[in-house]
């Protein structure tokens, strides 16, 4: 099957009863002279090119706990590459759904198994594309205080998301969707990413609604904060000038990325954020002023982006993905300890979460505190914030625990992935899952995800009626073994960080 595109005409194949277009190029490669330049229309191609193969991932080094199951590591620094999978490449003109992946800002792609689209597409008659965008140092890096001819470079991998979606608008008629109605959507990063792009100018009317998983609209970085980020960078890399950052290998650039990520994990407080807090997750975007302003939460209370429904929310257990390795020899005051980074009075917040949890060591109950400080609360800030301008703002709650690792997961970071996309069959799936992970789960969550994909509304007849997300009743939607309507769930905790996040 052949389809046009502004750049020339490509040619993909057939693949479990739907249309695959994969490793289509949506910008020039950034290499060489375009190495930590935003990107640039790709020139195109005469003749028809293959799309039957997908392109290579972004720069990237694995990394405990941020890479999923069966993720492939396969990657150059020519990486600007996007998959479209569709019932078919008419005029049909289907709702396009654009997920973008997670993976800290430093790993993954969109080819990974789990983001196979065919559910999707043969079930709802969506047109789902993936997409690739520069990562770690190449994607994030601020050079603008040691350069202000480079001051994008700690945006550019959102910037890149920017020019796909571009390329969405331009193109994705030709393979059976509508550009008037694109929801994006992404998780942890991909999240984060997917909220960044609520505050980009540039962003705006290139998509119509927003599904951020486990990931909001406060993980930016000032530039004070990332300028430090690059100081160390560069002293890893031997670098006085971006020229010769762009001299380097792109193994070298990615030794001394994991360098100063190693560095920050051994001493979380050597370079803290605008708000004091340990910076564990130094590649993110910057707001630069100019392509991003300011912080995308700041820019969704504004009303900046009032016309676009939101679905958002997180997993009961986030945290646990990360924690799982560490130490757990916590006592109570070494747990209030680690809390009093973030929170005022530490031995009362540990004392909420431990009365919640009658069985929870101090371990467990700094672990679900960190569960909201990076993901829970900053959603429930975004939902509210959106809610203000926007009623068609919805909240989820994740809550079926994973039987792998002996239970110890529970409903982790990254777990509701292959149930949003239906893909419970998927490579890696069971290692992450545990064995019979539920179907009716899946469904539930998959198809309310196309619901409003397709009309900005999530309810259908799998599940109870959901309703939307307002500040006084905090209506959320639990998927887990029973699908159930929460109002304001953990409420006491959520209360801890009034005024604080």
């Amino acid at each position: 099957m052949i389809a046009d595109t502004l750049q020339g005409k490509v040619e993909g194949r057939e693949k479990d009863g739907v249309l695959l277009f994969a490793g289509i190029p949506y910008a020039s490669p950034p290499v060489g002279d375009r190495r930590f330049r935003p990107p640039e229309p790709h020139p195109g191609w005469d003749g028809v090119r293959p799309a039957t193969q997908f392109g290579k991932a972004a720069p990237q080094k694995p990394r405990a706990g941020s890479a999923l199951p069966g993720m492939d590591l396969d990657w150059d620094e020519d990486c600007l590459f996007l998959n479209v999978v569709t019932p078919a490449a008419d005029d049909a003109r289907r709702p396009v759904m654009v997920w973008i992946h997670g993976g800290a800002f430093v790993t993954g792609s969109g080819r990974t198994p789990w983001y196979n689209g065919v559910s999707f597409a043969r079930r709802h008659d969506v047109v789902v594309v993936t997409l690739n965008y520069r990562l770690g140092a190449l994607g994030f890096l601020h050079l603008g205080e040691l350069d202000p001819a480079w001051g994008s470079s700690g945006v550019n991998g959102i910037l890149d998301q920017v020019a796909a979606l571009e390329w969405v608008r331009d193109n994705i008629a030709s393979f059976g969707g509508d550009p008037g109605d694109v929801t994006i959507f992404g998780e942890s990063a991909g999240g984060m990413s997917v909220a960044t792009l609520l505050g980009v100018p540039a962003a705006r009317g290139l998509f119509h609604k927003a599904i951020p998983q486990s990931g909001a609209a406060h993980h930016t970085l000032d530039t004070a904060t990332a300028a430090k980020i690059a100081e160390r960078f560069c002293d890893e890399a031997g670098a006085r000038t971006v020229e010769d950052l762009r001299a380097l290998s792109p193994d070298l650039l990615l030794d001394a990325q994991l360098a100063v990520e190693s560095a920050l994990l051994a001493d979380p407080g050597a370079v803290t954020g605008g708000d004091g807090a340990p910076l564990t997750l130094p590649y993110r975007p910057v707001i630069d002023g100019t392509h991003l302003p300011r912080r995308p939460i700041d820019a969704v209370r504004a009303g900046d982006v009032a016309g676009v429904p939101l679905l958002t929310g997180t997993n009961l257990d986030e945290f646990t993905l990360f924690s799982l390795m560490a130490a757990q020899d916590l006592d109570d005051e070494r747990a209030a300890r680690r809390l009093a980074a973030f929170l005022p009075d530490p031995d009362a917040a540990l004392a909420t979460y431990r009365a919640a949890r009658p069985d929870a060591s101090p371990f467990d109950a700094w672990t679900a505190a960190m569960t909201d400080q990076v993901f829970r609360i900053p959603a429930i800030r975004l939902a509210e914030a959106q809610a203000q301008h926007q009623p068609d703002t919805w909240m989820y709650l994740f809550t079926w625990p994973s039987t792998a690792f002996g239970g110890r997961l529970g409903s982790c970071h990254a777990l509701e992935i292959p149930f949003v996309f239906n893909m419970l069959g998927a490579r890696g799936v069971p290692e992450f899952c545990g064995e019979g992970p539920p179907e009716d789960v899946a469904l539930a969550m998959h198809d309310a995800w196309a619901a409003f994909a397709r009309t900005g509304d999530p309810n259908h007849q799998g599940i109870p009626e959901w309703p939307r997300y307002e500040p006084g009743r905090r209506a959320t939607l639990e998927f887990g073994s029973e699908r159930t309507v929460l109002e304001d769930p953990h409420a006491a905790e959520r209360r801890l960080w009034e005024g604080v996040l």
